[in-house]
């Protein structure tokens, strides 16, 4: 049995997708068991392979019912804690990157820029498994009664720095609206009362709103229906990376370089506030030059055009691909 921690969120479950599955590749006759929130179990179905989540609630010590694994993969972090967790369960080996403070010398050297992809890649390719970078595509979700075709825009986000501010979002629905979209809003529960407050200033009808209406595996269906997929970096757009579909993804303050869609695939557009918000700050100093947050340097009319060239580009390549 292989056990592998990646005890996060969407994204990033999202992003471990090509080292999961060359997991899977490197050890086809193993039980592959996911250590990650119970909610995600559906997403984790989506990836292929994986034979069982093990519900984890971030670093606390997940209940191990069994003997020690043969291995054990920290598709997690750096360490040291995720590396002391997997260790507690006894693995034949650990496969992580190197961690003097968690006592593991193996591995390769950690790097903060690193693409969050190829982080993973890397740590498999260290250890002679296989893994393919472009190997994001999600298995196709199960049959949910979603609206087809709609453009999806989700205003929210966990993190409040990565939100382009809620009046652009009902600004941008407006818009698109004019232009023929049907429009939809998505989010957590917790988001319903911000994305019913975007549609109303948008012109929506109340029904648009499917914030905390959609469980995780009816928002991949939606997705991987959908026309459109505009948001910031959250899990959203890796579903829409996943499925192919559309997307216009808004940056700021992470860069695109760690978390971005892979830049060869057009119809995945991004606007990269952050990298606007380092060139405002080199010029700290000037006469009437002030520093911009950000995603506050991203304007409508840019994602409007970032919509236009990612729908061009859907049709430049005929069938969606992944």
């Amino acid at each position: 049995m292989i056990l592998v921690l990646r005890a996060l969120g969407v994204g990033d479950l999202a992003a471990a997708v090509p080292a999961l599955r060359g997991l899977r590749a490197g050890f086809p006759d193993r039980e592959l068991v996911l250590a990650a929130p119970a909610w995600l179990t559906p997403l984790a179905d989506l990836v292929g392979g994986i034979d069982r989540v093990l519900p984890t609630d971030g670093l606390a010590p997940p209940a191990w019912p069994g003997p020690p694994p043969e291995a054990a993969v920290n598709l997690h972090g750096r360490g040291p804690q995720s590396h002391r967790l997997l260790a507690a369960a006894r693995p034949g080996r650990l496969l992580a990157f190197a961690s003097a403070r968690a006592g593991h010398a193996d591995g390769p050297q950690w790097d903060d820029e690193e693409h969050e992809v190829r982080r993973w890649c890397r740590l498999l390719h260290w250890y002679d498994l296989p893994a393919d970078p472009a190997d994001l595509a999600l298995l196709p979700p199960p049959a949910a009664a979603v609206p087809a075709g709609v453009t999806v825009l989700h205003p929210g986000g966990k993190i409040h720095a990565k939100r382009w501010p809620a009046e652009r979002f009902a600004a941008l629905a407006r818009a698109l609206t004019d232009r023929g979209h049907r429009v939809v809003l998505t989010g957590s529960a917790d988001e319903r009362d911000a994305a019913a407050r975007v549609a109303g200033a948008a012109g929506l009808a109340p029904d648009a709103v499917l914030a905390g209406r959609t469980g995780l595996a009816e928002l991949a269906a939606l997705v991987a229906a959908a026309r459109l997929v505009v948001s910031g970096d959250t899990g959203i757009a890796h579903l829409a990376t996943g499925y192919g579909t559309a997307s216009v993804v808004l940056f700021g303050p992470v860069s695109p370089t760690r978390w971005g869609p892979p830049p060869d695939r057009p119809r995945h557009r991004v606007l990269d506030g952050a990298d606007r918000a380092r060139i405002d700050r080199d010029w700290i100093g000037v006469e009437g030059v002030r520093p911009r947050p950000g995603l506050a340097a991203i304007s409508v009319d840019e994602v409007l055009a970032a919509v236009a060239d990612a729908e061009r580009a859907v049709r430049v390549s005929g069938a969606v691909a992944a």
